[in-house]
């Protein structure tokens, strides 16, 4: 290793004079932007190394554990075989990546006197800046946030708290250094582990051979003298309760969710959506399928208003791929509307488990959907007709406000996908990516077998695992996650046309920024990124929904978009026809409608074979008699 002044290569291989004094926003030969990526550096060996020095001539050490690779095109040192077993629980968590850094490469330094190895692993997406510093700590936060920012930052603690303890890595969460945070998320620097500390962690903590909810609440309590007004009783008072001798996480975790939802639903909560949608400069057909849709005009969609976002990006080619996107935007519209008037009616709210098991079966009925007409035109094999999915739902559950007789939204927001499509959220600071893709590259780090960057070399790395119904629905493990609207955002949905090459984490400040100053509608932006998509990507179909979530006053009038207009369809004959399926109206109605009475009466049986479960799980639900299994977390095979 050396000391002197670091310099960072050009990201285009082709440069002629790649390096560039560091500070440097673009080459100083070919403009390319140059890319300062940060990792976080874990081993013992790490404290070893000077600040200011440079590790195999490409990872500049800028501060204990912050390296930053000069080399950035370059892809990182693969480990030689398998990873320490300690350090394959990074892979298996990686469902957890919002919380969690991921492994990025390995560098092999010299052996340390006693022998150790020299081992380092590094770490990206850690909590760090773009100048490489870290995020502020709960501590440092805590007193400055809101009451329900507190409670939500609290409540993922305790949603780690599971995951943790099947890796024993609890201790990462009783680290108050190691605990971050970037605005609502919560982000750990790395794992510690619970039978004392790593050789290669810092700092040093003592052995944990038995940890507590009851460890958690010493730490928590901590917090609560400078806890807002309105919770810090409630809060001291849940402390205590998980330091009695036994105490279950589901009642500790019940008990954070209300009072979480009580502060949420004093916020105002306005939503607004826009979509667009596009065959894309190579494509005749569009196979993707989208909700809100300007062609969808039917009274069921009007009463969602903007609480659904959907994209569908359809698997099997023209009168296939697009026939399974529009069916399972229309079956998954119905079955929302459903869910919505009988959660109107409950006297309580749902559970995040029960709300999640709710979605799941619809998902599944969705797939089977799919999969009956798969059956019934003999498809087989690559055949098969199906479709990506990701949906954000705001589930408007009533929660009782202090003022007697009043309740509020409590700000929930759902999150499904299956596939590829995906889901951000974005605000003036940050652009986060909420969902993960069910493909082989993800498929390997989960089950161990490769890291992330290594497992985007294979020649299958994209391949979907699972989609709406290529299989049957016991096979389909839909992801479900809950969040919390407490923040002023905007919901993104979109397929791969978009979000390939990374062209929504390059692109959303240019084109977000007038939205979030009230410059620009909802729709102007949603057109713009369709734009985006077929100048930089231009190989796909591509489709866009924006949810607008504003919880502060007042709210830019800008953001209200315009009155949706048909534009002229490229849909085919036979999807024109599963659209009308339940006799509500397609825009322009120039085709004449096919017979449809064997399809309406589908739909149907589909909605009150639903609504049939639906009120089966609400009252075992309200019973008390309901356990949900956990989730399947094993992916199926291909």
């Amino acid at each position: 290793m050396s000391v002197s002044q670091p310099q960072i290569y050009c990201p285009n291989l082709n440069c002629s004079a790649p390096l560039n004094p560091m500070g440097t926003s673009a080459c100083e030969t070919c403009t390319t932007p140059l890319v300062y990526r940060y990792l976080w550096a874990v081993g013992k060996a790490v404290l070893s190394v000077p600040v200011n020095s440079t590790v195999v001539g490409r990872y500049y050490v800028k501060a204990p554990q912050i390296w930053l690779d000069t080399q950035p095109a370059l892809p990182p040192d693969f480990p030689p075989a398998e990873l320490p077993d300690d350090w394959q629980a990074y892979l298996q968590l990686l469902p957890q990546r919002l919380h969690l850094p991921e492994v990025y490469g390995v560098c092999e330094l010299p052996s340390l006197p006693d022998g150790e190895s020299g081992l380092v692993l590094l770490l990206e997406q850690a909590p760090l800046t773009e100048k490489g510093s870290l995020l502020p700590a709960i501590a440092q936060s805590w007193a400055s946030a809101t009451a329900v920012r507190q409670l939500y930052w609290l409540w993922q603690l305790l949603q780690l708290w599971e995951p943790l303890t099947q890796q024993g890595a609890i201790a990462s969460l009783l680290v108050a250094d190691n605990l971050r945070v970037e605005g609502w998320r919560v982000r750990l620097c790395q794992l510690f582990w619970d039978e004392g500390l790593l050789a290669a962690s810092t700092p040093p903590i003592e052995p944990m051979p038995s940890l507590r909810l009851a460890d958690l609440a010493i730490l928590w309590l901590g917090w609560v003298d400078s806890a807002q007004p309105a919770i810090a009783d409630a809060l001291r008072h849940l402390c205590y309760e998980m330091r009695a001798e036994r105490v279950e996480l589901a009642a500790i975790a019940a008990q954070l969710n209300e009072l979480m939802l009580q502060q949420a639903a004093q916020l105002p909560l306005r939503l607004q959506v826009a979509s667009h949608t596009d065959t894309g400069p190579q494509h005749q057909h569009n196979e993707d399928a989208c909700y809100p849709s300007p062609f969808l005009t039917s009274a069921i969609t009007q009463e969602l208003k903007a609480q659904l976002a959907m994209v569908c990006d359809g698997i099997g080619g023209h009168e296939g791929g697009e026939i399974a996107s529009q069916m399972a935007v229309r079956s998954l519209t119905l079955q929302v509307q459903a869910l919505l008037a009988e959660i109107a009616e409950q006297p309580v709210p749902l559970a995040p488990a029960i709300v999640a098991e709710q979605l799941t079966a619809a998902v599944r009925v969705a797939n089977d959907l799919i999969a009956a007409q798969n059956d019934a035109q003999g498809r087989e094999a690559r055949r098969r007709m199906g479709t990506t999915l990701v949906m954000g739902l705001q589930l408007p559950q009533a929660i009782a406000l202090p003022e007697p007789g009043k309740t509020g939204n409590g700000h929930e927001l759902y999150v499904v996908n299956v596939g590829d499509s995906r889901a951000y959220w974005l605000t003036p600071r940050y652009c986060h990516c909420l969902t993960l893709d069910d493909d082989v590259s993800v498929r390997e780090v989960r089950m161990g077998r490769m890291i992330y960057r290594e497992s985007l070399q294979r020649p299958d790395a994209g391949s979907l695992i699972q989609a709406l119904g290529t299989r049957d629905a016991e096979f389909l493990y839909p992801t479900i996650q809950r969040f919390l609207i407490e923040e002023d955002g905007i919901l993104l949905l979109c397929s791969d046309g978009l979000s390939d090459n990374g062209w929504v984490e390059a692109g959303w400040l240019d084109i977000m920024t007038d939205v979030f100053r009230g410059k620009r509608s909802l729709e102007a932006a949603a057109t713009a990124w369709v734009n985006l998509a077929n100048q930089k990507n231009g190989h796909d179909n591509v489709t866009v929904v924006l949810l607008s979530c504003h919880v502060s006053s007042p709210m830019p009038e800008v953001l209200m978009p315009p009155t949706a207009t048909a534009e002229a369809s490229d849909w085919s004959d036979a999807s024109r026809a599963l659209l009308e399926a339940d006799g509500s109206p397609v825009t322009p109605a120039a085709t004449p409608k096919p017979q449809r009475s064997a399809r309406r009466w589908l739909w149907i049986a589909v909605v009150a074979a639903v609504m049939g479960v639906r009120k089966k799980l609400l009252w075992q639900h309200l019973q008390g008699g309901s356990k949900l299994p956990q989730q399947e977390q094993q992916l199926p095979g291909q």
